[in-house]
């Protein structure tokens, strides 16, 4: 046996790392997803149901608790690695009907940068990204006039928000491989309960 076979042999003890990573990197985003639904219930459940400025979904009521569910004990059950299949299939839905209801028509990227060939047609494009550049010149200005400009970008640059599915696929992506991988092997909660069966 190789020195690569023996090093890819030993590597199976730290199968569970990369698993446990995404665990950490997707709970908090999915609990404060959850905390700010569960914080604006009444608005949420209008914005699901409301035709005019809203994604006009039926039964919005339904929807919004299952999505604020979803997301709020998802991400604590993920955060312990605990039911992390089972937590993943509703999140994996909640994210598939983000990306079709919300950010689906704002093409892919979530922050408009029109010198990315994301942003040229390529995948799913958003004419809006391509009048960033003079809509964050106006308000940069206008900042600069009127505003506290170096007090308001200290804490990092302006940027316009394009609202598009990138992180949405992304955190889909995630889900998909705890779907099928689960927690995670010495990480995870759902280890030390099926260890012994």
């Amino acid at each position: 046996m190789s020195k690569y076979d023996n090093t890819v042999k030993r590597l199976h003890h730290f199968d569970g790392i990369a698993l446990l990573l995404i665990r950490l990197y997707l709970a908090p985003v999915m609990i404060q997803a959850g905390w700010n639904k569960a914080s604006s219930f009444s608005g949420i459940v209008d914005w699901f149901g409301n035709e005019d400025y809203g994604l006009g979904l039926p039964f919005p009521f339904v929807l919004a608790l299952l999505a604020t569910a979803a997301e709020l004990v998802g991400g604590i059950f993920l955060l312990f690695g605990l039911l992390t299949r089972l937590v993943s299939i509703p999140l994996l839905v909640t994210m598939l009907v983000a990306m079709v209801t919300v950010h689906g028509k704002n093409g892919w990227l979530a922050i408009s940068d029109p010198s990315s060939w994301l942003a040229d047609g390529t995948i799913l494009l958003n004419e809006r990204i391509m009048d960033a550049p003079e809509k964050l010149a106006a308000a940069k200005s206008l900042l600069q006039t009127h505003g506290n400009y170096d007090w308001l970008t200290s804490s990092g640059n302006m940027v316009v928000l394009n609202n598009g599915i990138e992180f949405a696929a992304t955190y889909f992506v995630m889900l998909l491989v705890l779907l099928i991988y689960g927690g995670g092997k010495y990480v995870s909660a759902d280890y030390f309960l099926t260890r012994n069966r």
